[in-house]
C-alpha cells in the first residue's frame, strides 16, 4: 500500500517538473508543476466523441490500457514493503500485463481504419517488441544474484555490498528509464510534441481518441513514468528505514524527471531508423549487467 500511495503522489508532479525543467531550459516560465494533472481533471469533464468506422475494441481499450498500468503499478514494491500484489515471478506479470495494454492501445488504432494511425501502431508494437529482452535480461540478471524471482525480495536482497552491485544499479537506472522514455514515446526516440507523419509514433496513436478516454491515456502515462522511477528507487535504497528512504525516493523521482527534462531540452530525437539500434543497446547494457552478475558470482568463466 505505501508503494502504491508514493506512486501516485510521484505521478502527480513527474511529468510537470519535466515540462517546467524544459520551459526553464528554454527561458520560459512556464506552467505549474501540477498544470497536466489539472488537463487531465478537465478531460475528465468532457464527453466522448467515437468515430463511426470504430468498433467496441475503440470504446474499451483506454479503459483496459489505463487498469493495466494500475495492475502494473500493485506488484511494485517499496523497500521492505511488499506491494499490494506479491508473488514469484511477480516482474513477469509486470512485464505483459503492461503489454496487454499496449496490445489493446495498438488494436485500438488500427481499430480507426486510419492507415496513419495503423503507422504510429506497427512502430509502437516494433519498439516495445525490441525493448522487451532489456528489460527481462535486467531481471533474469537480478535474480540470478539474489536468488529471487519477485521485486520486493530482489531489491532486497540486492545490496550486498561490493562497488560493482552499485555499477549493476547505475547500468540498471539507466536501462529502466530508457525503458521508460520508449514505453512513453519520448525523446530521443519520439518527440511528444511533433505532428508530422513520417516521425510520430504514440501520439498519432491516440490522435482519435477525446475527452475522458484520451484523460485514462494521458493519467496512464504519468503513472507509467512513476512506475519506473519507484523500480529505480528500489534499486538503491535497499534496507534503509522509511524516515530515510521516503524522501530518498521522492529526491530520485525529481531527479529523473529532471533529467527527463533537459534531455528533451537539449538533445535532437534519433532519427526514425536509428531507433531500433538504440534500443537494442539497451539490450547490451543489460547482458553487461548479466555478465558483472556473473562476476559477482564468481560464475564468469
Amino acid at each position: 500500500m505505501l508503494s502504491l500511495i508514493l506512486i501516485l503522489i510521484a505521478a502527480a508532479f513527474f511529468t510537470g517538473v519535466i515540462i517546467r525543467v524544459k520551459s526553464m531550459a528554454s527561458g520560459r516560465k512556464g506552467p505549474g508543476i501540477l498544470q497536466p494533472l489539472f488537463d487531465v481533471f478537465r478531460l475528465f469533464k468532457k464527453g466522448v466523441v467515437y468515430s463511426e468506422t470504430t468498433s467496441f475494441v475503440f470504446q474499451i481499450a483506454p479503459t483496459i490500457y489505463f487498469a493495466s498500468v494500475v495492475m502494473a503499478m500493485l506488484v511494485v514494491p517499496f523497500g521492505q514493503s511488499k506491494g499490494i500484489l506479491s508473488f514469484d515471478g511477480d516482474f513477469i506479470f509486470f512485464a505483459y500485463i503492461l503489454a496487454l495494454g499496449k496490445f489493446l492501445s495498438i488494436i485500438s488504432a488500427m481499430d480507426t481504419g486510419s492507415s496513419f494511425e495503423g503507422m504510429g501502431a506497427s512502430r509502437e508494437a516494433l519498439y516495445s517488441m525490441f525493448a522487451e529482452p532489456a528489460f527481462f535480461i535486467l531481471m533474469g540478471s537480478l535474480a540470478l544474484l539474489t536468488g529471487h524471482t519477485n521485486f520486493q525480495e530482489m531489491f532486497s536482497a540486492l545490496h550486498i555490498g561490493s562497488y560493482i552491485s552499485y555499477a549493476l544499479a547505475i547500468l540498471g537506472t539507466f536501462v529502466l528509464m530508457m525503458i521508460a522514455m520508449v514505453e512513453n514515446s519520448r525523446m530521443p526516440i519520439d518527440d511528444p510534441k511533433t505532428h508530422l507523419e513520417l516521425t510520430m509514433v504514440h501520439e498519432v496513436m491516440i490522435l482519435d481518441n477525446s475527452g475522458f478516454d484520451l484523460g485514462l491515456i494521458l493519467t496512464a502515462g504519468y503513472l507509467k513514468f512513476a512506475i519506473y522511477g519507484a523500480l529505480v528507487v528500489n534499486l538503491f535504497i535497499g534496507v534503509f528505514p522509511l524516515q530515510y528512504s521516503i524522501p530518498m525516493f521522492f529526491v530520485i523521482q525529481f531527479v529523473l524527471a529532471s533529467g527527463v527534462g533537459f534531455i528533451e531540452s537539449f538533445m535532437a530525437r534519433f532519427r526514425m531508423s536509428h531507433n531500433a539500434q538504440f534500443i537494442f543497446v539497451l539490450t547490451s547494457v543489460s547482458l553487461l549487467i548479466f555478465f558483472g552478475a556473473l562476476l559477482i558470482l564468481g560464475k564468469f568463466v
